[in-house]
């Protein structure tokens, strides 16, 4: 099995993040503060609380170069935390929202963050030297609902959202005098700030977890209707397909290869889906069990076989039949999980991870001995 170490830290967790060498962690126990621990002895200690906003904390990520901890919470709110000396410092970043902020993510070089809110906007926050504060540029007028999730580019420039809306979308977020102008090549070089660069409307549901492949070639999302998408060449003609399955949804998701995606959800336990030599994306396991199931009769009438393969019909052309999953494994968590994160660099393969759900467990997992998996 690949869990490393299971540790209850709460009887809820929100998000958390890591530290960039993963000797301490920060996550919201489902309140307004910021926890941050430290492994001491094999114990988990808690060091530091961050108290600063007047409500839930929805998102938290730890900046691996500058050691900089940013936080989004429902106050509408968002702060960049400095470590001076023993204490975090916060900076208030001006977002000019009237809704809750519900996510949060460094960019790949760090110069900016992204901030999807209740507001139907994406704030792009970047540090202007002159008054040593953190400003924001707004993307408007795209979304019709909620932002779920924010996932950059490797590129930097380059932002994937999704949305209550049922949509996931790439915008270009070019800013004269932070990016330089020869970090974005192609047809897309010439784009402004805020352009929707590809609108996907491939779910009839709400849309959660979004990331990119490790080249950027390839884009993922989750939707709640069971589904997952894979885009690729995501530009004016994105080749898309999706994969149905019959579990549970997914919350969010990770590339820990090019053609290897764990998703994470309401089942509790990650599920595995990787591509063939033809590029056909498929579930292959859950990471709590050796095999899958492969009878269709435990889940029911012909009716139901039909109506998943219904939804199964990619709008671009490419359909999978609905996954046969079983019920049978055993989960380390209890509860929803709500988000996964990579331990480490984030290179070409992510071979070892975490997990955070409402139980109030972070799961450390380790694909070391899943030869299956690091095959694929």
């Amino acid at each position: 099995m690949a869990v490393m170490a299971v540790h209850q830290f709460a009887q809820c967790i929100t998000c958390h993040a890591w530290s960039p060498d993963q000797s301490m962690v920060a996550l919201c126990p489902n309140n307004n503060e910021v926890h941050i621990y430290r492994l001491v002895e094999d114990k988990w200690e808690k060091v530091h609380v961050l108290q600063k906003h007047d409500q839930v904390v929805s998102g938290i990520d730890w900046s691996t170069r500058s050691n900089r901890i940013v936080t989004a919470s429902h106050d509408r709110n968002s702060y960049v935390w400095n470590l001076e000396g023993s204490e975090w410092v916060p900076t208030l970043v001006i977002l000019r929202l009237n809704r809750a902020a519900l996510c949060v993510q460094w960019s790949p070089k760090e110069n900016k963050f992204a901030v999807g809110s209740g507001a139907k906007t994406v704030c792009i926050c970047y540090y202007e030297q002159e008054n040593n504060w953190w400003v924001s540029k707004l993307i408007r007028k795209r979304h019709d609902s909620s932002v779920t999730s924010v996932s950059w580019h490797p590129n930097n420039i380059l932002l994937a959202t999704t949305s209550t809306d049922g949509k996931c979308r790439v915008f270009s977020t070019f800013i004269k005098g932070v990016d330089a102008k020869d970090s974005i090549k192609g047809t897309l070089s010439d784009s402004k700030f805020g352009e929707l660069i590809v609108q996907l409307d491939l779910s009839s549901s709400w849309t959660f977890g979004v990331k990119w492949s490790p080249s950027g070639n390839t884009l993922a999302y989750v939707g709640h209707n069971s589904m997952i998408y894979f885009v690729d060449d995501v530009g004016p003609s994105p080749l898309a397909q999706n994969v149905v399955f019959r579990d549970l949804p997914l919350r969010d998701v990770l590339f820990v290869s090019e053609r290897t995606v764990i998703g994470v959800g309401f089942d509790c336990n990650p599920m595995v889906f990787a591509a063939d030599e033809r590029g056909i994306w498929s579930f292959i396991r859950y990471l709590g069990e050796r095999k899958t199931a492969s009878s269709p009769s435990r889940y029911g009438s012909q009716f139901s076989e039909a109506f998943g393969k219904f939804y199964g019909q990619s709008k671009h052309g490419v359909s999978n039949d609905t996954v046969d999953t079983s019920r049978t494994r055993g989960a380390v968590h209890e509860n929803c999980i709500n988000s996964i994160i990579p331990l480490g660099e984030h290179g070409a393969l992510t071979r070892r991870f975490s997990t955070s759900g409402l139980d109030g467990r972070i799961v450390l997992w380790d694909l070391e001995n899943e030869q299956d998996i690091l095959e694929l």
